[in-house]
This record gives structure tokens, C-alpha cells and sequence, in this order.
């Protein structure tokens, strides 16, 4: 996909770029607009889930907190626990669909300033406190107090370093080390975020950077998501007019590494 498609200034659309190019193939026009379509019910899809989703995770946990009173057997109690914790990981789905056509159909409004690399791991990894306690994970940063600036959007910053220290704490096993480290280098920054993990296959990383797609092996299987998380990360990266860059062997772990122009 060319890093073209992402310029938050170009208003047209997939479909209308396919009208209006003539080079285009008859069967190419339809491709496009098959595809915008797809991206539209998407949307949609992710918008109505919303409504009822909230309504799910709020009255959870009010009958989970016994708000208005005792519920009476513990079960439950607990039910509405389970109810709570299936409802976020939809919501955490919804929002991921939405964001991935948000962002095949340029959708998305990039505002690209400098961003400290600092700053940003801070906020992520305070989010993510919880999940990296409950796998007892241990991160660690190379000159931490001291990494580079980056020029980036600030919530696509943070949402890319997000989805891959999720993917390096929930991959690596219990008591995980995830190393994290930024390099200049020619106007561009290099972030690797790494684990420990049993790594992937070579042949099979092409897969994980499709949405919907997982790898074959154990480790990804193992996984709860529905593999948007990378592939948001990729489209995130190209949009900020930086790539993605995959690196496993297996027994070895995997590094993801980020790269983004200089801030």
C-alpha cells in the first residue's frame, strides 16, 4: 500500500480516485469501490455496537458493585464480572475494526508535530500497568530519561507503542523482559520494542501485518485477539510517514521496529 494513500490533506476518497483515474481498469474501479463499501459497513457496524456495548458495561458494573443493594447468591456477583470483562474485550475489538477503516480509508486526521519519546512511553506504560503486573513482566528502556524525539501524531504515537508492548508482554512468558530502545539514525528515529518469547516463524510474519490474520505457530494462537494489532501499527507508521519492520527467529523472541522521521 503506498504511503501516498495516507496524506491526511487528500480529501478524495478510494472510490473516487478509481472514477476519476483513467488508467484504471473497469475491474480495478469495481475493486475500489467494493472496497470503500467494505470499509463503510465497517464503520457502520462499529458505530451501532457502541451504543448497546455501553449500555452493557455500565449496568455490569453497577449490579458488579451491588450499588443498589446486596445482590443476594455471590454468583451473581460474579456473573456480572464476567459480563464487564467479555463487554471491554468487544468494545477493545469494536474500536480496533473501526480504527482499521479509519485508516485504510484515510479517514483519520494526522497531526504530526514533534513528540518526546519519553513522555510517551510514560503515559503508555502507566496504561498499561495491570497487564504488565498480571503477566509480571519487566520492562526495560535503554536511556530512559534521555531518548530521542520523534515527529509524530500524538494518540497514533502512543497507540502504535501500545499495541506493540501488549504484543511483547502477552507473547513472552510469565515473567517476560521487554526491551525497549530508540536509535537516531539520517533524520529518522528507530524504535525496537523486543521479547524474550518463542518468537515466530520468518515465513510467517507477512501474515501478522494483515488485518484478521494470525501467524500458525503456538505463540499466536494462544493469543485473544483477533490480529488488528500490528496491522494497526503498520498503518499508524505509514500515515506518520514511518514503517514497520518485523524481526523473529524462532526460540529468540521477536523485535518489532519502528521507524519515524526525527522530531
Amino acid at each position: 500500500m503506498a504511503q501516498a494513500a495516507f496524506l491526511p490533506n487528500d480529501p478524495a476518497e478510494p472510490h473516487e480516485l478509481a472514477a476519476e483515474s483513467p488508467r484504471l481498469s473497469p475491474r480495478a474501479r469495481r475493486e475500489a469501490a467494493l472496497d470503500e463499501t467494505k470499509r463503510s459497513f465497517l464503520r457502520m457496524v462499529s458505530h451501532e455496537l457502541r451504543t448497546p456495548l455501553n449500555s452493557i458495561l455500565g449496568f455490569s458494573e453497577i449490579i458488579a458493585s451491588e450499588l443498589y443493594g446486596p445482590l443476594g447468591a455471590p454468583q451473581y456477583k460474579e456473573y456480572a464480572g464476567i459480563i464487564r470483562t467479555s463487554g471491554n474485550r468487544l468494545l477493545k475489538l469494536v474500536n480496533q475494526i473501526l480504527e482499521i477503516a479509519r485508516l485504510e480509508g484515510r479517514a483519520m486526521d494526522m497531526d504530526l508535530r514533534s513528540e518526546t519519546l519519553d513522555h510517551a512511553l510514560d503515559d503508555v506504560l502507566d496504561g498499561l500497568r495491570d497487564e504488565i503486573a498480571a503477566r509480571r513482566a519487566r520492562i526495560v528502556i535503554e536511556d530512559q530519561g534521555a531518548l530521542p524525539s520523534v515527529t509524530a501524531d500524538a494518540r497514533g504515537l502512543r497507540t502504535v507503542l501500545t499495541n506493540l508492548i501488549q504484543n511483547a508482554v502477552a507473547f513472552g512468558p510469565e515473567d517476560a523482559t521487554v526491551r525497549i530502545c530508540a536509535v537516531p539514525h539520517d533524520g529518522e528515529v528507530e524504535i525496537h520494542v523486543s521479547d524474550n518469547g518463542p518468537g515466530v516463524d520468518p515465513a510467517d510474519l507477512p501474515r501478522l501485518l494483515r488485518p484478521f490474520e494470525q501467524g500458525e505457530n503456538a505463540l499466536t494462537r494462544r493469543s485473544e485477539g483477533a490480529g488488528l494489532g500490528l496491522p494497526i501499527v503498520d498503518l499508524l507508521c505509514l500515515a506518520m510517514n514511518g514503517r514497520l519492520r518485523l524481526q523473529s527467529t524462532p526460540g529468540e523472541g521477536l523485535t518489532a521496529a519502528v521507524r519515524l522521521p526525527a522530531g
